[in-house]
């Protein structure tokens, strides 16, 4: 797997690369000091995860992480606890503390080792995109369904898991956001975040929300808040 460290510290990004050394699974193919050399870095060498600092000069990482598209797995490292809650809102795969402990590490590695075991499950599946107008198999547990994709108006990422928002029902399924969204047609399946993938034939209403973004509201009542680059994005999307 391709990593990238971002940390403005620059002892800090050696340090992490020596622990990492330990794992050859994990190669680092690049470094950055702040969020805007990361994102070229991210665009230029594609890592399947990122070990990224949270405070740095300029963006911080929860910054840098709205304005990129494609995102891959995050690890938060840092030195600073009170993030934790909002990191795993944005869907980080792990969050780890300065000083880094190596048995800490070893717990993050096996993470991010089984995450892409299971995304690379999900290539058995057939590779066709979907439109609204297929029909898809969903099981939970006991309960299976046979559903058309113009009825599934948001799917929602949950750790390992997406759940599946139709009619009344969310069952989870043993997939990643990412995978999904490779496999739908970006016209109708907008990916509004790190966490969710609305279906814009079900948006009721767009309200203008803080700092440039939108509130999307949907016919079944849920509501996603975009940053300012998806704003961005959905608008072009939906112009004439």
């Amino acid at each position: 797997m391709k990593a990238i460290i971002i940390d403005d510290e620059r002892l800090a990004r050696q340090e992490l690369k020596n622990l990492l050394m330990a794992y050859p699974e994990i190669e680092v193919v690049g470094e950055a000091a702040n969020a805007e050399k990361a994102k070229e870095a991210i665009l230029l060498l594609k890592p399947d995860v990122l070990f990224l600092d949270i405070q740095m000069p300029g963006k911080n990482g929860f910054e840098l992480l709205e304005e990129i598209s494609g995102v891959p797995e995050v690890v938060f490292v840092t030195a600073y606890d009170e993030y934790a809650i909002r990191a795993f809102e944005v869907n980080a795969l792990d969050y780890l503390l300065k000083p880094i402990q190596p048995s800490r590490l070893a717990e993050t590695v096996k993470k991010i080792l089984n995450k892409e075991g299971l995304e690379n499950s999900d290539l058995n599946a057939p590779t066709y995109l979907l439109s609204d107008k297929d029909q898809v198999f969903v099981k939970d547990g006991d309960k299976c369904w046979f559903v058309k994709l113009s009825d599934v108006r948001l799917l929602e990422s949950e750790g390992n898991y997406v759940r599946v928002h139709f009619d009344n029902n969310r069952p989870l399924i043993l997939r990643s956001l990412n995978n999904l969204e490779d496999r739908l047609d970006s016209r109708t399946f907008f990916r509004a975040s790190r966490r969710f993938i609305i279906n814009l034939k079900w948006v009721e209403e767009i309200e203008n929300w803080f700092s440039g973004g939108l509130m999307v509201t949907l016919k079944g009542g849920e509501k996603i808040e975009l940053s300012r680059r998806q704003a961005a994005r959905l608008r072009e999307l939906m112009s004439l």
